[in-house]
């Protein structure tokens, strides 16, 4: 496989990987953190710092857009619900394993 060949590959995953988010507006960002160590949130925050090599004025909510499908704002009202204490306390709990995001 060629190396461009791998970045079409990976763009392709990438890919899936938000539209299968973006079907699963189901699953809480809370439950995805405790579970995976990551959400919505870091893969935005990892797709613009990516952008932002390439154009440091890219903007996070734009990220969030892409993403989510929608403004953050707008997944938060109809789809977020709060978390139970239950949630919180393992998300403190599972907080050392949580994705590291440089930049942010």
């Amino acid at each position: 496989m060629t190396k461009d060949q791998q970045t079409q590959a990976e763009a392709a995953a990438f890919r899936a990987l938000v539209a299968h988010l973006q079907e699963r507006s189901d699953v809480q960002n809370i439950d995805l953190m405790n579970l995976a160590g990551f959400c919505r949130n870091c893969l935005s925050k990892w797709y613009s710092a990516a952008v932002r090599k390439i154009d440091p004025e890219f903007d996070y909510a734009d990220a969030q857009r892409y993403v989510y499908g929608m403004t953050n704002e707008e997944w938060k009202r109809d789809y977020q619900t709060s978390a139970s204490p239950e949630q919180m306390q393992r998300f403190e709990d599972t907080r050392p394993k949580h994705a590291k995001i440089s930049g942010y």
